[in-house]
C-alpha cells in the first residue's frame, strides 16, 4: 500500500541512511556478531552523517528537528540492512526524550554535544535480576548523603551496557513512598563502584552489547538527578509510548525485510518441476503475510503522526507494540518454513532474522503486559 507519511526531505534522508549502512555497517556486521559488540567509532561516524541527535537543539550539535519520522527512517533502514547490533535506535528513541526533555541547562551543556556526535553512548537501566515488567519491584537504591546519592544494586539485560558512557539508572530513593519513591540517576563511566558484568550471550542480536551492571556504594552528585526526585515512574510512563512505537516500527520493518527475501526465494526455488511460489499454499501464505505487514505498517504510520502531534496514548502504543511484534514473529516463523532446511542454516538471512526477532515480544514490556494496559484502558 502506498505510504503518505514522508516528504521529499525524508526521502533524501532515507537515501543517506541507506548509503551509510551499506558503506560503514553491512560489510562488517558479521564480524561484530562474532565479537559481540559494535566498535565505538561506528557511533561517531553515525553522528557525523546525522543519524544521531534528532530532537537535540542545534546549539548542542543536534538537528533541532522534533519529527519522529526521521527516527522511523533510521529504524527502518537499520532493519532492512539487518544491522541488529546497532544500539542507535535506543539512543535516538528511548534516551533522547530523557536527555533533551528532562535535563537541566547544565546537564544539557555537559552531555548533549557528545550525545549528538556519537562520542557519548547512553543506556537506561530498569530491569533487575528479580524484576522485569514489574518496575515497582526495583530494589536498586539511591540514598542521599549531602550533595550526593549513594547507589547500590544491580541491573541486567541492559542494551548498550558495555559501550555506555552514561547510564540512567532507575533507583528507589524513598522505600516508604510507593510509586512516588523512585528516581532517575545518571551514572557516568569511571565512577568508583560502578562495574560492568558479562556481555550477555543471547539467542539473537549477537552484535548488540547487552550487559549486567553493578553498583557498590557508587557516589553520584545530586546534580546527576534526571527530572524530579520521586517522579521516576511518571517520567518512565511519559516516555514509554515512544519506546514502544519504536519497537513496533522495527517489528514491521524486520517482517517486511524477511518477507521480501522469502518472496524472491520462492520465485527461484523449484520443487516437482516448478517454482515453489507457484503452489497455491505458498501463494496463500505469502498473501496472508503481505497483508499483515501492510496492516501493521499502516497502524504504525498513524501512530507516528499522533506522536508528532503529541496525541499518542499509552494504550495505542501498547496496541502497536504487542500486535506488530507478535505479527513479526509469525512472519519470521512462516518464512523460515517456506525456506525448508535452508531456512535453518545461519548463512540465510531468514535464520538470523528469526533469531533476532524473538525478543521483540519481551523487551519494552511483554505482550501480556501490553494487553493488560489495553484492557485497563477499556475500563476493565
Amino acid at each position: 500500500m502506498k505510504r503518505e507519511l514522508f516528504d521529499a526531505d525524508h526521502d533524501l534522508f532515507r537515501e543517506s541512511v541507506a548509503e551509510f549502512l551499506k558503506r560503514e555497517v553491512v560489510p562488517f556486521h558479521a564480524q561484530w556478531e562474532k565479537d559481540g559488540i559494535v566498535p565505538r567509532e561506528v557511533w561517531v561516524k553515525a553522528g557525523t552523517v546525522g543519524l544521531l541527535g534528532h530532537g537535540v537543539p542545534e546549539e548542542f550539535g543536534g538537528t533541532g528537528l522534533h519529527d519522529y519520522r526521521y527516527n522511523q527512517i533510521v529504524n527502518e533502514e537499520i532493519c532492512r540492512a539487518h544491522a541488529s547490533g546497532l544500539g542507535i535506535t535506543l539512543q535516538n528513541d528511548v534516551m533522547a526524550p530523557y536527555m533533551v526533555g528532562l535535563t537541566t541547562d547544565e546537564q544539557k551543556r555537559r552531555w548533549l554535544p557528545g550525545f549528538a556526535s556519537g562520542e557519548l553512548i547512553t543506556a537506561i537501566a530498569m530491569t533487575e535480576p528479580g524484576t522485569g515488567s514489574d518496575l515497582q519491584g526495583i530494589r536498586t537504591s539511591a540514598v542521599r548523603d549531602g550533595d550526593e546519592f549513594v547507589v547500590n544494586g544491580g541491573k541486567t539485560f541492559i542494551t548498550n551496557g558495555v559501550n555506555a558512557d552514561l547510564v540512567i539508572v532507575v533507583c528507589q530513593t524513598d522505600p516508604d513512598a510507593g510509586a512516588q519513591g523512585f528516581s532517575l540517576i545518571a551514572v557516568e563511566r569511571g565512577t568508583p563502584g560502578f562495574e560492568r558484568g558479562r556481555n550477555l550471550d543471547k539467542v539473537g542480536m549477537k552484535a548488540q552489547d547487552t550487559a549486567e551492571l553493578f553498583f557498590d556504594d557508587v557516589r553520584v552528585p545530586t546534580a546527576n538527578l534526571i527530572g524530579t526526585e520521586g517522579q521516576g515512574f511518571i517520567h518512565l510512563l511519559q516516555n514509554l509510548p515512544q519506546e514502544r512505537l519504536s519497537i513496533a516500527t522495527c517489528a514491521v520493518a524486520s517482517a517486511d525485510y524477511v518477507l521480501q527475501h522469502t518472496i524472491e526465494y520462492c520465485r527461484e526455488r523449484t520443487a516437482f518441476g516448478r517454482s515453489i511460489g507457484r503452489f497455491q499454499n505458498t501463494r496463500f501464505v505469502l498473501a496472508e503475510l503481505a497483508t499483515e505487514v501492510d496492516l501493521g505498517r499502516t497502524y504504525v504510520d498513524r501512530g507516528v503522526r499522533l506522536l508528532n502531534e503529541g496525541e499518542l496514548t499509552v494504550e495505542d502504543a501498547a496496541k502497536a507494540k504487542w500486535w506488530t511484534t507478535e505479527m513479526c514473529n509469525r512472519v519470521m516463523d512462516r518464512c523460515l518454513q517456506l525456506h525448508g532446511g535452508y531456512g535453518y542454516m545461519m548463512e540465510y538471512p531468514v535464520a538470523r532474522a528469526w533469531q533476532d526477532s524473538r525478543v521483540q515480544t519481551i523487551y519494552g514490556g511483554t505482550t501480556e503486559i501490553m494487553k493488560e494496559i489495553v484492557g485497563r484502558g477499556l475500563g476493565l
